[in-house]
């Protein structure tokens, strides 16, 4: 089991004692307070405002009273409650934890002095320097945690496994308590992007970076020449550097926007450039193999202002997954400007409500699909600006999309020059060392998730990318590889709980992804979190209150690989019991993400489905004024059955990778050279052709061609969901599993689904079981016209039932169900 986190940390930072004298100079492991006042406790009082005096270096009296006396009534909305800090034990470590009392100038604060404010917050919780100034913010309160304990009723099984679990929430409540404590509380520990990177105000920027293993550190680029002796920077005990750069004389700032900056430190590995750690831009120079990290600071009339507000979260999640890069029909890097208004309409069109977003957060590496990530807090500039970024999410809010961002704090690049690695010299600095820290499958750092300057730092990344870019959520990368020290690989699942509570689980992974979900549900209700979890990990989607991991969706992984395993043998092997169990093995409470193929089915090496079914018949046989083939036939067919049995069975959510809906013919192949690895196996390459880093809508689009039957099925099959809510309708029921038929027969909420997965045998007056009496219709036909069928049911006909009970159902009705079909049936009254 992992060790309880801040103990000591990387940087040898112990754990301040619950008092000092007033002449104490504490180290914290609350990273980034070093001397001054310590947050108190905190207590409930009445009054319609509050006045907060925080005195250093002297007797502490009291620090909040209601304005004008005492008494008075109303309580500040913004605040659980009314809170008073209590009289005693003011001293805390500070580094000018308020941005405010740290302009620069002649009345800089340093970390090493002391200081006395006078605050004035009103009714609404907004203190009077938070209204004068526009780096101050509003604190806005997570809720304290819950006993955690409901999880034992929700699964009596867990109890086997209490001293885990109640180990694992203990934790996650005392780095909550240390944060409420010492940092003021979640909301300003998440804003971490306020205090550290570069800083602006209206005498100048400041620039703080934590590096603790750094002997030297100067802040360099095209404002001073690169001249490493221009403008040293000053570390204090906690390994924080920090440096204060006036305006220039004529009240410009002194970095202009736009202009190349790194930290030139030295460290015991050398002497070396790197692109701060919060860097919010970062862009490959013609000609140049690391980045370069850019100060980014637009003027305000170059700034993107949103227009429209962003969607409420849908009570089912049908997401249309991409990648901006290869989004574009031309062998090219497509733009955030094009994707707006090119993708973004069709995606609508198609019936999607959630567009997610792969390859954000920028990664030298093209080919990388954006999972080794350089720089956390920079949007991809391959694909343009920060802004063109924000005009994308707006036009999809515009269209009543959520945007969700599939977010990478699973492991990081190990480039040295231009991410995270060996950043201050060491091999422990946001990483683990040893073995430990490094992912040996995906070459890629592990994040040692039990220090609290990585955690403000991952903390603050989530925070960045909602608060900024108004996205709406997230998938989060790789959760199972975070969760457990063997990262899932070379280790088979089975079911049982010792795997999941064990040795073998990274508890301090645990609790952060603990953290940010309470964060991100705490200050944005309606954002979304998803998990990628293919262990099954119990709780994962539950809320923390009750003990849970916090996700609101697990992606159900294990759904396509079934379809992989039944598509390499015959369909005479199709077990009908074996798919809906797939299906349907999910645990209760827990929603799913459910897919038939992802991207992960359409990288080279792999065969999306249509590929698997159809081969090399789809470059010869999808024209309609041509002939097809059995396989053709075949294929066009069950991709349809396994896309709708998937989204109505599989989960409460559904995902798409862009192109597979109407069966993209061709894998992806990022642009790459000739390489030879480690082992001496030598790896060709592709002449860093963009061939086949495309999606070729067009082909979906083309009426001519069989591509286009598939696509506007499952538009139509998205468009139903919209109208019927199915997959998230409370009742479910499979009435039938029948192996010599080949037939699976289930109930939606009102809906009857009945698929038909033989390869020959059409079934007459087949009798299938209902739970409401009455008239039903067709809704839904895979086998018409429109859809490259064959057009052998009659959607004129009508259906009634009549009291016979069949498959345990209490009422029936008969259809005609034709080989490879699926039909889904209404009630017309």
């Amino acid at each position: 089991m992992a060790a309880p986190a801040f103990a000591v940390s990387a940087a040898g930072i112990a754990r301040p004692s619950a008092r000092r004298s007033s002449g104490a100079e504490p180290r914290s492991l609350l990273f980034g307070r070093n001397k001054g006042t310590r947050f108190p406790r905190a207590v409930g009082v009445g009054g319609s405002g509050w006045r907060v005096v925080m005195r250093a270096g002297g007797p502490s009296g009291e620090v909040m009273i209601p304005d004008g006396g005492s008494g008075g009534s109303g309580t500040p909305p913004s605040i659980e409650g009314s809170v008073q800090f209590e009289s005693d034990d003011l001293e805390v470590p500070f580094i000018d934890d308020e941005p405010s009392l740290h302009d620069g100038g002649e009345d800089t604060i340093r970390s090493s002095e002391t200081y006395q404010v006078t605050e004035e917050i009103d009714a609404e919780g907004v203190s009077r320097m938070d209204k004068e100034s526009s780096t101050v913010k509003k604190i806005r309160i997570v809720p304290q945690p819950g006993n955690g304990q409901q999880i034992y009723d929700i699964d009596p099984m867990l109890r086997d496994f209490k001293y885990h679990l109640e180990y694992r929430y203990s934790l996650y409540r005392r780095i909550r308590s240390d944060i409420d404590e010492y940092d003021g509380g979640m909301d300003v520990f998440s804003r971490g992007y306020e205090k550290f990177g570069f800083v602006r105000s209206a005498e100048g920027i400041t620039y703080r970076e934590w590096a603790p293993g750094a002997d030297s550190a100067a802040l360099v680029g095209d404002f001073n020449n690169w001249d490493p002796t221009a403008d040293h920077m000053s570390k204090n005990d906690l390994g924080i550097w920090e440096i204060f750069l006036p305006n220039n004389a004529d009240g410009s700032p002194p970095i202009p926007h736009g202009s190349r900056v790194k930290v030139r430190m030295d460290t015991p590995s050398g002497t070396k450039d790197s692109i701060p750690a919060w860097i919010k831009y970062s862009v490959q120079t013609p000609g140049d193999i690391p980045y370069n990290g850019i100060y980014y600071d637009p003027p305000e009339e170059e700034k993107y202002v949103f227009k429209h507000p962003q969607p409420k979260r849908p009570k089912s999640l049908r997401i249309y997954e991409t990648h901006v890069g290869m989004s574009s029909p031309e062998p090219k890097i497509n733009t955030y400007a094009n994707f707006r208004d090119e993708v973004l309409p069709r995606i609508k069109r198609l019936g999607y409500n959630a567009v997610q977003i792969m390859a954000i957060q920028e990664h030298s590496y093209y080919g990388s699909f954006g999972y080794h990530v350089t720089n956390f807090f920079a949007p991809s500039s391959r694909f343009g600006s920060p802004e063109d970024l924000k005009s994308l999410i707006d036009r999809a809010h515009e269209l009543g999309l959520l945007v969700l961002m599939d977010v990478v704090h699973s492991h990081a690049s190990s480039n040295t020059l231009d991410g995270l690695n060996g950043f201050d010299g060491t091999d422990t600095h946001y990483f683990h060392g040893g073995s430990r820290g490094h992912h040996w499958m995906w070459d890629s750092r592990v994040f040692n998730y039990g220090n609290k300057e990585v955690i403000r730092f991952l903390l603050s990344n989530a925070r960045w990318w909602l608060e900024e870019y108004k996205f709406d959520g997230f998938r989060f990368d790789g959760a199972t590889s975070m969760m457990y020290t063997h990262h899932g690989l070379q280790v088979t699942f089975t079911g049982s709980y010792h795997e999941y509570f064990g040795f073998a689980t990274d508890v301090d992974a645990v609790v952060y992804l603990m953290l940010v979900n309470d964060l991100i549900h705490a200050l944005y209700p309606e954002a979304v979190t998803i998990g990628e979890d293919v262990s099954g990990m119990p709780t994962f989607a539950l809320p923390v209150q009750v003990g849970g991991v916090g996700f609101d969706y697990r992606l159900h992984m294990a759904v396509a690989d079934k379809w992989i395993e039944l598509l390499k043998g015959s369909d005479e092997g199709w077990e009908m019991g074996n798919i809906v169990h797939t299906l349907t093995n999910r645990r209760w409470l827990e929603k799913c993400v459910t897919y038939a193929e992802s991207h992960d089915q359409a990288l080279v090496g792999d065969k999306t489905i249509a590929f698997w079914l159809m081969d090399k018949d789809m470059y010869d046989f999808m024209a309609l004024n041509g002939p097809s083939t059995p396989n053709i036939d075949r294929g066009i067919a069950l991709h349809k059955m396994i896309r709708l049995i998937t989204m109505a069975l599989g989960g409460e959510g559904y995902l798409n990778f862009m192109g597979n809906e109407f069966g993209h013919p061709e894998w992806i192949d990022f642009p790459r050279g000739p390489q030879v690895l480690p082992t001496g196996k030598f790896i060709p390459g592709n002449n860093n052709s963009y061939d086949k880093c495309r999606r070729r809508f067009d082909l979906g689009d083309a009426e001519f061609l069989r591509y286009h039957g598939m696509q506007q099925f499952d538009q139509a099959m998205q468009h139903l969901e919209e109208k019927y809510g199915f997959m998230t309708s409370d009742h479910q029921y499979v009435s039938r599993k029948h192996e010599e038929d080949k037939v699976i027969v289930f109930e939606k909420g009102d809906l009857v689904f009945v698929f038909n997965f033989h390869w020959s045998n059409s079934y007459f007056d087949y009798r299938v079981g209902c739970l409401k009496p009455g008239k039903y219709k067709v809704v839904l036909d895979s086998d018409a016209g429109l859809f490259g069928g064959f057009g052998r049911i009659h959607h004129t006909g009508e259906h009634f039932t009549n009291g016979c009970q069949h498959d345990n159902r209490p009422h029936s009705f008969s259809v005609y169900t034709p080989s490879r079909t699926c039909v889904v049936y209404a009630p017309m009254n």
